[in-house]
């Protein structure tokens, strides 16, 4: 189920890129992540990491808190992988206030702690409703059309380093 957990919060990541984005009239409407399908992989990793928190970092206040740090901190590594191993930046928050290395910064992560306690708390039992009532069939085939994308995708920015390229074709 944590594969679907994945999936189904990375969609809703680039739901919610998509909508920021709208929102704030960003020049650049497109989605900020190496996949060709609709999904955003750093918001599926943040979520992971979220509920593999204690239990006892999943309740009240705390997880706002503790959400918030781990999101972020996930955001930071995904940040660096990308720039690490295929050369790019997918986001920058360099001229954000409070920002570190512009990978993260205290905004987002703030806004970060308020999502993940909302999604744990209203979205997490729909979504493993929706996990739990799908066909493994389904997962595998799932699964290969997302393999496929991620090495196309990461293969294609790592000899070109061309995010703008990528996007071009969604």
């Amino acid at each position: 189920m944590a594969l679907w957990y994945f999936w189904i919060y990375s969609f809703l990541g680039f739901l919610l890129e998509r909508a920021f984005a709208a929102a704030t009239h960003a020049p650049r409407q497109g989605r900020r992540c190496f996949l060709l399908l609709p999904l955003c992989p750093v918001y599926g990793l943040g979520m992971l990491a979220v509920l593999a928190l204690p239990p006892a970092w999943r309740e009240g206040p705390w997880l706002i808190l503790s959400g918030g740090l781990a999101a972020t901190a996930v955001e930071y590594a995904v940040h660096w992988a990308y720039e690490r191993f295929l050369g790019v930046r997918l986001w920058d928050y360099a001229r954000v206030r409070g920002n570190l290395r512009g990978r993260v910064c205290v905004p987002f992560s703030l806004a970060w702690g308020v999502l993940t306690a909302a999604a744990v708390w209203w979205v997490q039992p729909g979504v493993e409703a929706l996990a739990g009532a799908i066909p493994a069939g389904v997962t595998y085939l799932c699964l290969l059309l997302f393999s496929a994308d991620a090495l196309l995708s990461a293969r294609f920015l790592w000899v070109t380093h061309d995010i703008d390229a990528l996007r071009s074709f969604s």
